[in-house]
């Protein structure tokens, strides 16, 4: 029971970020409009540990990749653990 809602929490947050790539493709986004307001400021505190460390390179944000595949590997370990 406990892994299975670890495991969706994970998930979760998982679509949340891939929600968040999509959006930045959209030229014309509000980014103070709900609800991406509410995307970006959950994900943006995760995501902005790994653009610390990673720049954009020719104006390509790679961080989300990275952050993703973190992310899946800590899913990974915790849930098999449990």
């Amino acid at each position: 029971m406990l892994k299975n809602a670890i495991y969706n929490l994970f998930y979760f947050y998982e679509l949340l970020i891939i929600v968040r790539i999509f959006m930045t493709w959209i030229p014309n986004i509000n980014w103070e409009a709900q609800p991406t307001k509410t995307v970006k400021l959950i994900t943006d505190v995760y995501l902005d540990i790994f653009r610390r460390f990673i720049p954009p390179i020719g104006g390509l944000d790679f961080s989300p990749i990275i952050a993703l595949i973190v992310l899946q590997i800590l899913q990974t370990v915790i849930v098999g653990i449990l």
